[in-house]
């Protein structure tokens, strides 16, 4: 089975954080599973990031990861048959990897991410074969030989939010798990929950549209704050420069006012078509997170597309 891929992103980012960060890694199943092999999560000392199945398989493992954060064995395998041993009702069994690592073994991960755990010092002819596979993108994650070899996951699709209001809050819960590297903009602190989610950079501006030149050119833009006049001269400056996509909460009444309002501004009807809105899907509703949900889904299809990201009809 193809496994999801080594975030080492996510991995690198708590690691610096927290000083390490344990990697729990399904490597076996067979039977009535809660998860399939290649499935991870990523443990701290308090907190935890994904999820293997829950239960009492997942509550172990997550006690044997921190246990490994303060040891100085830096890797352990198990393999746990369910009922039996967990008592869960499913009838099957798992193998599973836990790793520790530090920022500093993460800086130089290629394309296909081997690591030795007990095996040579040489890398084994499967590995290097495997390594090979995985860099012509047909290869899963290889553990033989006291080796292991993973796919690096997709590059995050970088997300500029700007709202830290009840919809911005639904968004940011939603997307929690999703490929999306986060920038949550806004200019009051007190709007930001507390503590900001781990998988999200809160970006405090006094004027949120002037962050926007600092948004990498391939982000997309989602605009859903308190105020029209913010939301349109957000709209303003995202149509200036290059951007993946533009999303902005409202009905089509604001979708039509706002484009009368960027024509006014100079833009061209070309980059009038740029602006999504409504962003999601109306026929969920209108509850924050059904707007989320509806986003997501909307977000997911657009990453998804050959070429690149594009815009849904003006």
């Amino acid at each position: 089975m193809k496994a999801q891929g080594f975030d080492i992103e996510a991995t690198r980012r708590i690691a610096a954080a927290q000083g390490a960060v344990a990697r729990i890694l399904i490597t076996g199943a067979r039977g009535s599973v809660p998860r399939e092999a290649g499935t991870s999560m990523l443990v701290w000392a308090d907190g935890q990031d994904g999820t293997i199945g829950g239960g009492t398989l997942e509550w172990e493992a997550v006690a044997e990861a921190r246990a490994l954060l303060t040891s100085p064995v830096r890797f352990m395998r198990r393999t746990v048959p369910l009922g039996p041993a967990l008592g869960q009702c499913c009838g099957g069994s798992v193998d599973y990897l836990i790793e520790r690592f530090e920022a500093a073994d993460l800086d130089t991960a290629p394309a296909a991410f081997a690591r030795r755990l007990d095996g040579p010092k040489a890398m084994p002819f499967a590995v290097r074969k495997a390594q090979q596979d995985i860099r012509q993108g047909s290869g899963a994650f290889v553990l033989e030989d006291g080796w292991i070899i993973e796919p690096l996951a997709p590059a995050r699709t970088p997300l500029w939010l700007y709202g830290a209001g009840h919809v911005g809050r639904a968004v940011v819960g939603v997307f929690a798990d999703l490929p999306f590297d986060i920038t949550w903009v806004d200019d009051a602190p007190e709007r930001f929950p507390e503590p900001v989610p781990q998988h999200v950079s809160a970006l405090l501006a006094a004027n949120p549209a002037e962050a926007v030149q600092h948004a990498p050119a391939d982000a997309i833009h989602i605009v859903l704050t308190y105020s029209h006049t913010l939301d349109l001269e957000l709209c303003h400056q995202v149509l200036l420069r290059p951007a993946a996509h533009l999303g902005l909460i409202g009905s089509d009444t604001k979708a039509a006012r706002f484009r009368t309002r960027l024509a006014a501004l100079g833009h061209d009807p070309a980059t009038i078509a740029r602006l999504n809105c409504p962003i999601g899907d109306r026929s969920l509703g209108k509850e924050p997170g059904s707007i989320a949900i509806g986003l997501a889904a909307e977000l997911l299809q657009l990453r998804k597309m050959t070429g690149g990201l594009t815009q849904k009809s003006a």
